[in-house]
């Protein structure tokens, strides 16, 4: 599949390749598939690109290279919505932003995909002893925020 980007141009991605979030990403529900980028080889930060909108794509990351301690409870019901059989199949990001000259994850609400079948689900945890501003990392040059 051929799609349009702003940021790396016309890409071609294998369509196993595609995510699904059937309820969107917050902010975003008309889209729903994503494909998952490495921002480099050696980099922890990944780009989660909107397949039919150009302009829209989010910086992410796995938040136990910041927070090891970081768990997201699934329960039965999500489980079974993503097609998760065991915890194992999901792999968890949160979306990444700027704040000041800090970067920030947003630790509140997670990125569930199933490895698996490619479906994923933003959740709204409840738990407060992480917030939507959870500090990452302190940039040492400004740079400018570049996640839609």
């Amino acid at each position: 599949m051929l799609i349009n980007t702003t940021r790396f141009g016309r890409m071609e991605i294998d369509d196993q390749r595609i995510t699904t979030f059937s309820k969107g990403i917050l902010g975003f529900s008309r889209e729903k598939q994503y494909v998952l980028m490495e921002a480099s080889k050696d980099s922890c930060f990944f780009w989660l690109q909107a397949v039919n909108r150009p302009d829209l794509a989010f910086v992410i990351t796995d938040p136990s290279f910041f927070v090891s301690s970081y768990r997201v409870p699934l329960n039965s019901d999500q489980m079974r919505e993503l097609g998760i059989e065991v915890l194992d199949d999901a792999q968890v990001f949160v979306i990444v932003n700027k704040y000041d000259n800090t970067l920030t994850g947003n630790f509140q609400g997670p990125l569930v995909i199933n490895t698996k079948d490619r479906l994923g689900e933003q959740l709204v945890l409840s738990d407060r002893r992480f917030t939507t501003r959870m500090d990452l990392v302190e940039l040492s040059i400004p740079l400018e925020a570049v996640s839609a």
